[in-house]
């Protein structure tokens, strides 16, 4: 009876996986799946969080810490908050309403100025100012695991394997910007996360047109102007996405079928251009407001063309029509979308700067709408240090070349895990050029070369690790992308380990500065010099006395 052969059909089986194909090392690679993988990624930043930074003494990274969480107690306060710089308007509220909540909770007495003691005590007010550092780091966390997740959505809906995005994911969330700003307040990390948000939705609708795109450009325009109202240096980010998203469509995906062919296409036209008209009118004001002579002069602004203010913002807004047009001519948009698309953006756009109404301060609306003449307040260019266009293109050069030193980490070691995907995406491209995608290729080029610029930018301020994460996501992205167009890449046997050691050496490259931050012996912070003019209500205890620069 055993030795009798088996009859009848076979079982059904599923088919092998060769251990060497990109099927198999993705899989191994994300073996937790996609919702298990995601909730590694979050458990890993969350004791990465409280091991290395939750617990620092309160005045560590006291020049952001400090004015993030001033501003937030003045609001409470109900006082005008004083930091009009970045203008961090989005942190600040954060950090503003988690104080209430948690005061509501009675988890922290030090929710407001007035719950602050005197500096005269230096016991009570460290007690005091460490809960409330301490509550203003838990926000950073919470930024900092909601952009991620964000991030991962986002990755997904854009990338063509949920793998690949899982991969992407942890790459940003142990990028050395987010490893930095995870655990303290800075402007840098709602604002870059924005951008990169509208980058993601922007290759999305590329990839993947729909009924929806052109509302869907139209939530990526109001997050570049949120992204503005957090820092305003993100303007030089927010004006390379028109250009390139040139460079994303695909001839394969045509406009949907209600923008070619439905009588409904245009009356949807003439209401998202209602919803234009209605949302520009509200925010008005605020641009009133934003160019005001009166508050332009008090926040000592002057007109960086011609004289006058406005004039490249008319410029930023001329280069979103003609991308808009010119992708329209490209990749055979329907005439319906393309018309839809430009208010769908404007009401985008307009939508975003009324979030500045939910706690409306001028001096915000002077920042956001006059950016560059804000940051050349910080850096003047005046007649003695006018340069020759041959002279500030020397000058670039130089900071290039030093933004490829870092790059090559032999010329100039750093803690930026970030490097290591950069590595791998530099022959990725040149394989995407063998293999006939040159569309591809250029796509990460231009994500790298963004990188750079960004990097370019940051290096006259040190390209402290907290730029980086303005910089790192266009890197990762790029790298995203080649290994979704190319999952052959993986097709080699040794990829499995390989991609299990860099995963390890992006988590431990990651910490070096969290650690040394856990670690430093030095003293207070030296903020006595900005202390009266950015916390005047609040002095330190050891700026009473004459600070020595630690």
């Amino acid at each position: 009876m055993l030795d009798r052969p088996i009859t009848g059909p076979a079982p059904a089986t599923a088919p092998a996986v060769e251990p060497a194909s990109p099927d198999f090392v993705l899989s191994r690679l994300t073996m937790f799946g996609w919702a298990g993988g995601l909730a590694a990624i979050l458990a890993g930043i969350v004791l990465s969080f409280f091991l290395f930074g939750y617990f620092a003494i309160y005045w560590r990274n006291a020049d952001m810490d400090f004015m993030v969480v001033y501003n937030a107690l003045v609001l409470n306060e109900g006082l005008p908050k004083e930091f009009f710089d970045h203008p961090s308007f989005f942190t600040i509220l954060s950090v503003k309403f988690a104080f209430q909540v948690l005061h509501g909770l009675g988890l922290l007495d030090a929710y407001r100025l007035s719950a602050i003691p005197s500096a005269a005590d230096p016991d009570a007010f460290g007690a005091a100012m460490t809960a409330a550092v301490r509550a203003g780091r838990l926000v950073a966390l919470i930024t900092a695991c909601t952009s991620v997740v964000v991030f991962a959505m986002l990755s997904r809906r854009a990338l063509r394997d949920r793998r690949i995005a899982l991969l992407a994911t942890f790459a940003f969330a142990f990028s050395g910007g987010v490893a930095v700003h995870l655990r303290i307040l800075r402007s840098e990390m709602i604002a870059a996360s924005f951008v990169v948000f509208a980058l993601l939705i922007v290759i999305a609708a590329a990839r993947r047109p729909g009924l929806w795109r052109p509302v869907a450009l139209g939530a990526a325009a109001m997050l570049c102007v949120m992204a503005l109202e957090n820092k305003v240096h993100a303007i030089f980010v927010i004006a390379a996405l028109p250009p390139l998203s040139l460079f994303f469509g695909q001839s394969a995906a045509p406009s949907d079928l209600f923008w070619r062919e439905s009588p409904r296409a245009w009356p949807a036209v003439g209401l998202l251009g209602a919803a234009a008209v209605l949302l520009c009118w509200w925010a008005a004001p605020i641009v009133a407001a934003g160019y005001d002579p009166a508050a332009i002069a008090v926040a000592g602004l002057k007109p960086m063309l011609f004289g006058r203010f406005g004039v490249y913002q008319w410029a930023l807004a001329a280069e979103v029509v003609l991308a808009v047009v010119v992708y329209a001519l490209i990749w055979r948009v329907a005439t319906a979308e393309a018309a839809a698309t430009l208010p769908a953006l404007l009401a985008g756009a307009a939508l975003g700067l009324l979030a500045l109404d939910l706690q409306f301060n001028v001096n915000d609306a002077v920042a956001v709408l006059n950016p560059i003449e804000k940051m050349l307040a910080f850096a003047p260019i005046g007649e003695d240090n006018v340069k020759s266009l041959g002279g500030i293109i020397a000058e670039l050069n130089a900071l290039f070349v030093w933004v490829l030193r870092r790059y090559s980490f032999v010329l100039y070691p750093s803690s930026r895990p970030t490097l290591v995907v950069l590595w791998l995406v530099v022959p990725g491209i040149l394989y995407a050029l063998v293999r006939g995608k040159p569309q591809l290729a250029l796509q990460a080029i231009l994500l790298v070369a963004i990188a750079a610029g960004i990097d370019t930018l940051g290096i006259t301020r040190g390209l402290k690790s907290e730029y980086f994460v303005l910089s790192d996501p266009f890197i990762i992205i790029a790298g995203a992308l080649l290994l979704d167009g190319m999952p052959q890449l993986l097709a080699p046997r040794w990829t499995l380990p390989f991609g299990m050691v860099l995963i390890v050496i992006h988590v431990v490259a990651a910490h070096p500065e969290p650690v040394k931050m856990m670690t430093k012996r030095s003293g207070p912070e030296y903020i006595c010099e900005w202390n009266q003019i950015y916390q005047p209500l609040l002095p330190m205890p050891w700026c009473a006395l004459p600070a020595v620069k630690s």
